[in-house]
């Protein structure tokens, strides 16, 4: 007998033989349109890759990344009370959202003084954990209530870990408006700078924020080119106003948006660092570390099952860390239903916990090092995001090509394009364009007032920056406004809207198609009543007129609608039915279905939230028959 390894008995593996049994498996079909996908950005990504040489990477310093957790509680005392509970639960490091700014999502802390700002931070040790300020159009005022706190508790600011979060050009993008030229405010932005470094300051004051971009629908690599170039407007404005491009660079940090999907985020945030080493060469530095914070993604959230956003959160969270951020920042799972309590607070905060302490994922410094896919698409990504970033500095830096709205149109192409993803279901939202509950429980988050208004930009007055506002959006709104518009039906008449499930044939048959129409109809607030099936059109349209609905939709085989759809129709028609769908694509009985009453079909790849949109429409208009 042999005394070899098992693998040396069998012929070694390669991509030829490989394609080989996929062409077998897949039987003809197209390997392109089966096995290939493709980023929103257009890169391939393949279903195989070999292992890969691994790249020359910066990566984040040895140890875990930061858990940081948001201070946005608009009261000072209730927000210090959290703050300290998510220190003690295992965070280390804090994000203080100010009212106004785009990550207070409606609420944020309402500190507009530093006896203010020291009672939402009472209690917590400042030199022991990281503070990140995210106070959009205030941020300045921010930065100096920061810099007299320290001075109020007798704290050298040096001590400090500290990222103020300063970005006008961030502001721009999401607001549409600055209170100055951009002249002045580069001039304002060096002034601050050398006063913070005067009151002993070593921090980030300057952030690139990719939210603003995102949240509208920016694929990866655009949002990498618009962070790229609002890095290097600061750098720019730094050195024109005299500081060392070496302390400069160290002043700014940027933050990235990361999503559900973990092989993007993972390769977008290897990119980041890739990018910013490429700069720091043009600038003839030698790179260092880039300070890289992680939010999980806003657009991604959802009102409908919002405990799915747990899940979305925690791999968002996974692919940050593992992509190489300092910290992260988990969005709470209700946070699109109000501001978060403790639970979901302590949820977001303990997904990281258990990431870290019990997965182990920040043991290793680049864990998609050498992985063939991890690196082809880095590297894709990178030369995608340096393209989009030219673009921008060819129309006159971020600054100008958000001005002429060139920036926001490529975005808005691309935010169409997502769009129409979701509504065909080529990009589905578990709970609430795919598998939805329409007998979902509501959750509970803290009855506190939005609050209605941040402080004005305090950037400059003047002459100032306009542009067209880049909206923010989460992917769900659309299917979400019929759910909102099913509920507020169910509470007036005590009903949802209805269609009935005219199944025909036995169980076997019907059901693939029965369940896909329930489920579809669902993701629309239209509740689907179904039954056992029927053979005889009579007894389907008692049954309907039985239901109550005004609404039906046929479901089952192709070779039953080929036998019994058209007369089914008919009978529904009869029955006093005021809209028949169809699941299924019709093939050659199109035209004989329409004539029977059949108003639409109900299929796969079909633009599903039109669909609803007119069936909830329909469903409303006529309101329930009595049974």
């Amino acid at each position: 007998m042999e005394d070899r390894p098992l693998a040396d008995l069998f012929e070694p593996a390669d991509r030829a033989r490989w394609l080989g049994l996929v062409e077998g498996a897949l039987k003809g079909a197209d390997f392109e349109k089966t096995l290939v996908s493709r980023t929103s950005d257009g890169l391939r990504i393949e279903p195989l890759y070999p292992a890969a040489e691994p790249a020359v990477q910066p990566v984040r310093a040895p140890g875990p990344w930061r858990i940081a957790q948001r201070v946005d509680h608009p009261d000072p005392a209730a927000a210090g009370a959290q703050a300290l509970t998510d220190l003690e639960g295992g965070a280390d490091a804090l994000v203080l959202a100010f009212s106004g700014a785009l990550g207070a999502r409606g609420y944020g802390l309402t500190a507009r003084t530093v006896e203010d700002l020291d009672a939402a931070l009472k209690g917590v040790m400042l030199p022991l954990v990281a503070v990140r300020v995210d106070a959009g159009a205030g941020a300045l005022e921010a930065a100096t209530l920061m810099r007299d706190l320290a001075a109020r508790r007798g704290e050298d600011l040096s001590a400090y870990e500290l990222d103020l979060g300063i970005d006008p050009v961030g502001t721009l993008a999401a607001t549409g408006s600055l209170g100055a030229v951009w002249g002045e405010i580069a001039e304002r932005l060096a002034a601050a700078v050398s006063e913070l470094e005067a009151a002993g300051f070593r921090g980030r004051a300057l952030l690139a924020d990719g939210r603003p971009y995102h949240e509208a629908g920016a694929g990866e690599a655009a949002e990498l080119g618009a962070v790229l170039a609002t890095a290097v407007a600061y750098l720019r404005a730094l050195e024109a106003a005299g500081h060392d491009l070496a302390t400069a660079r160290d002043r700014i940090s940027v933050l990235l948006v990361a999503d559900a999907d973990e092989f993007v985020t993972v390769a977008k945030f290897r990119a980041m660092r890739r990018l910013w080493a490429r700069v720091e060469q043009a600038c003839g530095l030698d790179p260092k570390p880039l300070t890289l914070h992680a939010e999980t993604a806003w657009r991604m959230m959802t009102r409908r099952d919002p405990f799915v956003n747990i899940l979305r959160g925690g791999m968002a969270a996974a692919a940050a860390g593992m992509g190489g951020a300092d910290a992260v920042a988990v969005l709470p799972y209700t946070a699109a239903l109000g501001l978060p309590d403790a639970f979901a607070r302590r949820v977001a905060r303990n997904a990281q916990v258990i990431l870290i302490e019990e997965s182990h994922l920040a043991r290793v410094s680049d864990p998609a090092a050498g992985a063939g896919g991890f690196e082809a698409l880095t590297a894709g990504l990178a030369e995608a995001a340096w393209e989009a970033f030219q673009a921008i500095e060819a129309e006159g830096g971020i600054v100008a090509s958000l001005s002429v709205g060139k920036l926001q149109r490529r975005i808005e192409t691309a935010r169409e394009v997502r769009a129409k993803a979701v509504a065909t279901l080529a990009e589905p939202l578990t709970g609430a364009s795919a598998f939805p509950n329409l007998a979902e429980r509501p959750v509970a988050v803290l009855d506190v007032a939005r609050v209605t208004a941040g402080p004005a930009s305090n950037f400059g007055s003047g002459s100032a920056v306009a542009c067209d506002a880049l909206p923010s959006q989460r992917l769900a709104e659309p299917f979400e406004a019929l759910r909102d518009a099913s509920d507020a039906a169910l509470a007036k008449t005590g009903r949802r809207p209805a269609v009935f499930l005219a199944n025909l044939g036995p169980i076997a048959v019907f059901n693939a198609r029965a369940t896909f129409a329930a489920n579809a109809f669902a993701a629309g607030g239209i509740e689907a009543l179904t039954n056992q099936g029927f053979s005889d059109p009579q007894a389907l349209a008692e049954a309907f007129r039985a239901s109550g609905a005004t609404l039906a939709c046929i479901c089952s085989s192709d070779k039953i609608y080929a036998e019994q759809a058209v007369e089914a129709a008919r009978a529904l028609k009869a029955a006093g039915a005021e809209t028949v769908y169809l699941a299924g694509r019709p093939g050659d009985l199109a035209d004989p279905l329409k004539a029977a009453g059949v108003h639409a079909f109900l299929y796969a790849g079909g633009d599903l939230l039109a669909f609803l949109n007119e069936a909830l429409r329909a469903a409303l208009r006529a309101p329930p028959r009595a049974a």
